[in-house]
């Protein structure tokens, strides 16, 4: 159930844009098979399929078995873990990242653009609090819009002050 809503809560900004970007006589229209707004370059730079989606792993970041306790240390950790972000956001690999509220030990979560588990897995490996233990991944295979990897470009836009 929590995956239903983490899902839904992820799908429903794109669908609310895609619908306030359209004609409302567009938006309802269940009988086209193209939109009259298809952008053929973007869809390829983002690496969309024919309606529009990408393959991604999902990933779920939960407390681990070994927490660091607050200090110097933790502090490079967690730094460690922004620089990682930054890094795979910049190669094109993650397409979104952020933290939860901690409650029942979710912590944060990563949206990969790759389609397979493995490279997933060795992915997340790089980051330090997985490294260290902090936190546990917890893998899914998700389809999901391909307009996920302008995110990082336009958070660029938006954000006065960098982790």
């Amino acid at each position: 159930m929590r995956m239903l809503l983490a899902s839904l809560a992820l799908c429903l900004p794109w669908g609310l844009a895609l619908a306030q970007a359209q004609p409302p006589s567009a938006a309802l229209s269940t009988t086209s098979t193209t939109s009259p707004i298809y952008n053929a370059e973007m869809a390829s730079a983002v690496g969309a399929d024919d309606y529009g989606m990408k393959k991604y792993v999902l990933v779920v970041l939960k407390t681990g078995p070994s927490p660091m306790p607050a200090g110097a240390e933790r502090s490079a950790m967690f730094k460690g873990h922004f620089a990682n972000i930054n890094r795979l956001a910049a190669e094109g690999k993650l397409a979104l990242a952020g933290p939860f509220d901690g409650v029942d030990g979710w912590r944060g979560l990563f949206i990969l653009a790759v389609s397979d588990i493995e490279e997933a897995k060795q992915l997340t490996q790089t980051d330090p609090v997985i490294s260290s233990g902090e936190m546990v991944a917890e893998y899914h295979k998700y389809y999901g819009s391909a307009a996920l990897m302008l995110v990082n470009d336009a958070h660029k836009k938006l954000a006065k002050k960098s982790f």
